[in-house]
């Protein structure tokens, strides 16, 4: 499958903290029960399951996470073979130290 060699940008959660101090887009592709545990706030869930039928508010950049890492690595090269600019973000939710509602 072409996707999986699609080489897709990431960043640490600690550079996320950093970039959520402006506005950015970021999904949470975790499924909706993993989502209302405890999310990043103002990510937006959409299961990776409906990564497809996603569309972007702007043509900013998008970040993606997930519980560990590797369905938001999934779901970012889905998004990057779409052509949107996206980026991962490395350890998910499991790497998380900032707040979550």
């Amino acid at each position: 499958m072409f996707f999986l060699l699609t080489k897709v940008d990431s960043i640490s959660t600690i550079e996320l903290e950093n970039k959520l101090k402006t506005n950015i887009q970021l999904i949470d592709v975790r499924t909706p029960g993993e989502f209302r545990r405890g999310h990043i706030k103002n990510a937006k869930n959409i299961p990776l399951s409906e990564i497809n039928q996603f569309s972007p508010l702007t043509d900013k950049k998008v970040y993606v996470i997930c519980q560990s890492g590797a369905r938001s690595k999934l779901a970012a090269k889905k998004l990057k073979k779409r052509g949107f600019d996206v980026v991962n973000v490395q350890g998910g939710m499991h790497a998380w130290r900032g707040k979550i509602v």
